[in-house]
């Protein structure tokens, strides 16, 4: 059985997610269950690009600061933090900055890891892929605490636990493994074999206040007044996508991590632990979920109808602009991984789709400043896919 903790917490106030946290943790065995003093621990939040706490874009800084705060009391003394943003123009540290990480990082003499730079790391046994270019801050860490955030995502439906290591590749590599990987089931197998390499020894996601809608970065802030942890990302991400009333098998990067081994998905092979006792998965939705949480659940993300959707122009979803929002910033064309750009904007020229070169992987509405650019599904395709 997968064990995910499951808390209760009504705000962000300092004491009080530090006390959530703690219970937490303590329903899961303490921080010294997972990490020995001495190893050089990073801390991995969810830091996409450059947005304040409020927005939940990114990891809140009271989260990661109750994290940082245990395992200092747990005797852990090498500790380093980082991300690497989605947005190519936002530096890690930017990022840290304005999401309020940096300061709280510097009071628990959290260091800053290398998120700048990487290097290739080869993982032959990888079945999507062989190989990552990982930061260093990654490579030299000798744990990682994966501190994610709950949103949903156009391309995955939900990100969480195992999406948030995507951080650990470097910069731009990021942007062109979607176009390695243009599809969201191969993505979602690429990111099972990250998970393997990474090796993640826990997971703490961030779903006091989570986003719904058009997410990453571009949802609306809803509160779910919940935190999870656990060792295992793909039990953890299927207990969040059961309290938002998704099924996990909906989910790619639940099929695609239980398929590879990464973790559990099935309910009945995982155990919510909660200060009021154990409970099942859908005992735990009924107890803490929200029904009307706004998020895809079109469909299956890996059946026939999906892939017949992707094969024909005028039924497929497509990233569409909002003109009357758009600021002519060109975010959006940086964000493009296509050769030759399927967006083009900037310099006073608002966002404009060639979506024959368009490979839907939304980089540019995840990066979109002015949440300008959402997912369109046309009439056909909500029929097709019963939404």
């Amino acid at each position: 059985m997968s064990e995910v903790a499951l808390v209760p917490c009504e705000s962000y106030e300092e004491e009080t997610v530090y006390q959530a946290v703690r219970a937490g943790m303590a329903l899961l065995g303490g921080m010294e269950r997972f990490f020995q003093p001495g190893e050089r621990i990073l801390l991995k939040p969810n830091l996409l690009s450059k947005a304040s706490p409020e927005k939940a874009v990114t990891t809140h800084p009271a989260v990661f600061g109750a994290a940082a705060r245990l395992l200092r009391e747990a005797g852990m003394e090498r500790l380093t933090y980082g991300d690497s943003p989605g947005n190519p123009t936002v530096s890690p540290a930017r990022a840290a900055q304005t999401g309020g990480l940096q300061a709280v990082a510097e009071r628990y003499g959290v260091a800053a890891a290398d998120f700048d730079h990487g290097t290739m790391v080869s993982f032959p046994q990888g079945k999507r892929t062989h190989s990552f270019y990982l930061c260093h801050g990654v490579q030299q860490a000798d744990a990682v605490l994966n501190l994610p955030k709950m949103k949903t995502h156009a391309l995955e439906r939900i990100t969480g636990a195992v999406k948030n290591l995507y951080g650990c590749v470097c910069g731009v590599k990021k942007a062109a493994g979607h176009v390695s990987f243009p599809d969201r089931m191969i993505f979602a197998e690429m990111l099972a074999d990250l998970n393997l390499c990474v090796k993640p020894r826990l997971h703490i996601l961030d779903g006091i206040v989570a986003m719904e809608g058009n997410g990453p970065s571009s949802g609306s802030p809803t509160p779910m007044k919940v935190l999870l942890f656990s060792a295992d990302p793909v039990a953890l991400d299927s207990v969040f996508a059961a309290l938002v009333h998704l099924p996990p098998a909906a989910v790619p990067t639940c099929v695609a991590g239980a398929a590879a081994g990464v973790g559990s998905m099935a309910p009945e092979q995982i155990c919510v632990l909660t200060q009021e006792g154990e409970m099942t998965v859908a005992q735990a939705a009924a107890t803490y979920g929200c029904p009307g949480f706004d998020v895809d659940r079109s469909g299956s993300s890996h059946g026939k109808i999906e892939r017949l959707m992707r094969l024909v122009p005028f039924i497929q979803t497509r990233p569409q602009v909002d003109l009357k929002r758009c600021v002519a910033c060109g975010i959006c064309q940086e964000a493009c991984p296509v050769p030759g750009k399927a967006v083009h904007a900037g310099q006073g020229k608002k966002a404009r789709y060639d979506y024959r070169k368009c490979i839907r992987c939304y980089c540019c509405q995840e990066m979109c400043p002015a949440k300008a650019i959402s997912v369109h599904r046309g009439l056909v395709n909500r029929l097709l896919s019963g939404k």
